[in-house]
Parts: structure tokens; sequence; C-alpha cells
């Protein structure tokens, strides 16, 4: 059996933000990662209502100019995927969109936009574990 595959050196990196309490999900696509793109990332998520983030240590993430972006941040310990929500609708587009040769990358793109869309019903299951619903319910309010 022949097993078609694509080699196309084209990527898009993809940014999530997710709501675990209502369910809601921002995405944007970035050409390249590092604290300019998390600045941009968070300034749209920001005048979007975003108001806190919760992510990996990555040297971008804990750069000055995205500390002053106005978006409260919550660092994760290292090693710990299994703590960041965003990681399980990571998980849940893959399942979505691999093994299949797409053609072009805009329509890799249209695919996982599509599976973004998709999960959105779901997304509060998917994410909205009990201790991280209990620590957003207890945050102050302004």
């Amino acid at each position: 059996m022949c097993q078609r595959v694509e080699r196309s050196y084209e990527w898009r990196y993809l940014q999530v933000a997710v709501d675990p309490l209502s369910g809601e999900v921002w995405w944007r696509w970035s050409e390249r990662l590092g604290k300019e793109a998390a600045v941009a990332a968070l300034s749209e998520w920001r005048a979007l209502g975003v108001a806190v983030v919760v992510w990996d240590n990555a040297g971008s993430h804990r750069a000055r100019e995205v500390r002053e972006v106005g978006v409260e941040l919550v660092y994760l310990p290292a090693y710990s995927p299994e703590l960041n929500p965003v990681e399980r609708v990571f998980c849940e587009v893959r399942r979505c969109v691999e093994g299949v040769v797409y053609g072009s990358l805009e329509a890799k793109l249209a695919a996982v936009a599509g599976a973004l869309g998709g999960l959105r019903d779901g997304m509060v299951r998917l994410v909205g574990w009990d201790w991280i619903r209990e620590a957003l319910e207890g945050l102050p309010c302004d």
C-alpha cells in the first residue's frame, strides 16, 4: 500500500487562547514565534476581553515587552504541559487534521480553523477542569 505524502516546507504558528469558563476560543496565525508574536497576540486578545493567560515559561513569554501588555500572565512549572488547557486544544486539533494531504498551506490553515470552530461547543468540557474553574472564579474582579 502506498501512502501519499506532501513535501512542503511552509508553516505558520498557531497561537490560541481559550476561556475555560465560557468555552470561547481565540486564535491567530504567526509567521514566527518570539516576543513580537507574543505581544501581538496578547494585545489582540486583550482588546477582545482576555484578562488572564496561562502559558509555559518560554523565554519569549517572559520578555519585558510581553509583561507590559496588560494581561495577567500565569506561568506554568517546567515540563507540565498537562496543566495548560491549550495543550488539550492542540491535541484535539491534531486529531482532526493529521494524516491528510492538503495540497497547500492555506488549505491546511482552513482545516485547522474548521477544527477549532468545531470544538467550540465542547470546549468547556475539554478545558474547564474543576481546579481551573475554581481558580478563575476566585480571582478578584476589577
